[in-house]
């Protein structure tokens, strides 16, 4: 997509965060770089030759570069290598095994879905069949850190797996070869009601633009004419990938993004004409997770008042990390610039680089959209506006209740609407998600909803047979029945969570959707549990609420 400018756009590996090249000029700011290399140097050596036990070098050595980056700002890091080379797995969009999406329940080892197309889906493994041994060794009791060790490895290679599938009376065993395994940013893709599609995705990989295109091309063909995009929990990745997304929805030629940094010059992306998604009515749904490329597809959309922004304050990462690699494979992320909105806001948050500082800046952000409505306001009646509004649990529109400060300094949009600087993307309406109450939070930590569901299906061999090759008619008809409900509460009473009246009949829609969802996952996989969830999610559908003012937006460009 030829509208970059940028002199030189690395797309390399990076985790919750961008990775934009730029050359670094030979710049120390005054230090006498030779004296504090020596400095540095004396300083190990003294400590190798003298300390009074052994001592690990390669320890001091990482020891000493994670602290020098700690320094610097919250986002340089060093990765090991071994950090390196799964950094480099997880964003490539493919690993190398036997493709299994798997969970550990009880001390067993059960597939919760084979991936379509891979080599165990190849086999006839299913969604249900405990694994019970690995090339000959027990795997009763193992851990999630050991079933990736031992199920991955390079194409080509073997593993044998004896398997115990409900119904059949004697154990299968298979020898499955390893090979590249797809793995997708799309979790969810789906019609939630009449013309108003879903897609959430979950980080920005190598795939992620191609899974979007083909995502919304499915969903134009079930009549999709308005598009709620879901970046929750969204970290980042890789930037050419969040502005190819942004692009989709920006006509013309507009400004994406822009960097600035001492040793980087001022780069601009832009976006150019044509594109699938231009004028449809589009609100995006944001939080405290969103960060980085998702802030960037946010602070696009909003500042060219070409979708709506809901959910939360973004979490506020706008430093740019340059990649270098290390000799033994190790790599060192050095921030080189930050990246602006098209108006000019600073998507970082401010921060303070001592220990101190940097654990109350990844603290903060769990309070941060009440503070910012003045749920500490020393007003009381301030106070009590914002108190009810959250007890209401409704949208908050943003500008009605915070004004520009010192902190939050005003910027326009093209058509000059104020957006709020002082980091991250701040929502047009504020939507704060449901809590849940003790009840459902003890029931969760133990892991009865997936208990629950695995013994349920088991027990029904008729709801696979029923459901499994149509889920839509799992999802429209099925029902957590009341019986299934005392069978549940019966399984939570066993686990020592005692059962609360009160707390089950707030929360009893949302235990009866994550059964649901519990039970879907283990027949299609964990995009399906996904879909389920999102029928009860309350700031989805308070988000279709406001498709009126998305699109006001998408015709006149302002929010009225």
């Amino acid at each position: 997509m030829g509208r970059f400018s940028f002199g030189i756009l690395i797309v390399g590996v990076l985790v919750f965060g961008i990775v934009v090249g730029t050359q670094i000029k030979a710049s120390i700011s005054g230090d006498n770089l030779y004296e504090q290399q020596k400095k540095f140097s004396q300083a190990f050596l003294y400590v190798t030759k003298y300390y009074v036990d052994d001592v690990d070098t390669q320890k001091l050595t990482e020891g000493a570069i994670e602290g020098m980056l700690e320094k610097l700002d919250p986002h340089s890091a060093y990765l090991s290598a071994e950090q390196n080379r799964r950094s480099k797995e997880e964003f490539q969009g493919n690993f190398e095994g036997i493709g299994i999406e798997f969970d550990v329940l009880n001390d067993t080892l059960f597939v919760v879905a084979p991936v379509i197309g891979g080599p165990s889906d190849k086999l006839g493994i299913m969604s249900g069949d405990k694994i019970v041994e690995i090339d000959d060794s027990s795997a009763i009791g193992i851990t999630r850190e050991a079933v990736i060790k031992r199920l991955r490895g390079p194409k080509g290679t073997k593993v044998k797996v004896k398997i115990i599938r409900p119904g059949e009376k004697e154990p299968l065993y298979f020898v499955i070869t390893r090979d590249k395994i797809p793995t997708y940013s799309v979790g969810v893709s789906m019609m939630l009601k009449d013309d108003i599609g879903y897609i959430y995705i979950d980080r920005f990989v190598q795939t992620t633009h191609d899974e979007f295109l083909e995502a919304l091309k499915e969903l134009k063909a079930k009549g999709m004419k308005k598009l709620i995009l879901d970046l929750r929990q969204n970290p980042g990745g890789y930037l050419d990938q969040a502005i190819k997304i942004s692009d989709e929805f920006l006509g013309g030629v507009q400004k994406i993004v822009y960097t600035k940094g001492r040793s980087s010059p001022e780069e601009n992306v832009y976006s150019k004409p044509g594109d699938s998604f231009e004028k449809e009515p589009l609100i995006i749904i944001v939080n405290r997770g969103s960060a980085s490329a998702s802030e960037i597809v946010a602070g696009a959309v909003q500042d060219h008042d070409r979708g709506l922004i809901v959910g939360e304050t973004t979490f506020g990462k706008g430093l740019v990390q340059r990649p270098f690699d290390l000799p033994d494979g190790s790599q060192i992320r050095v921030t080189v610039a930050r990246y602006y909105t098209p108006s000019g806001r600073s998507i970082q948050r401010p921060y303070d680089i001592s220990k101190r500082g940097r654990e109350e800046y990844y603290n903060e952000i769990h309070e941060r959209g009440w503070n910012e409505l003045g749920i500490n306001s020393p007003d009381p009646e301030v106070r009590k506006r914002v108190q009810e509004m959250r007890n209401r649990r409704e949208p908050i529109e943003t500008s009605l209740f915070i004004k520009p400060d010192s902190i939050h300094k005003p910027y326009r949009t093209d058509k000059g609407r104020i957006v709020l600087g002082g980091g991250g993307i701040m929502p047009d309406y504020l939507i704060m998600p449901d809590t849940v109450t003790r009840y459902y939070r003890q029931v969760r930590a133990a892991r009865v909803f997936e208990e629950f569901a695995q013994h349920y299906i088991e027990q029904n061999p008729i709801l696979r047979k029923k459901y499994e090759q149509n889920f839509e008619k799992f999802r429209k008809e099925f029902e957590v029945s009341g019986d299934m409900m005392k069978q549940f509460i019966a399984l939570a009473t066993k686990k020592n969570i005692p059962f609360n009246e009160a707390e089950y009949a707030r929360d009893e829609r949302y235990l009866k959707n994550a059964i649901k969802g519990n039970i879907a996952r283990q027949i299609w996989g964990s995009k399906y549990e996904r879909m389920i969830f999102a029928e009860e999610d309350n700031i989805v559908q308070e988000a279709i609420k406001l498709f009126p003012k998305a699109e006001a937006l998408a015709k006149l460009g302002s929010v009225k």
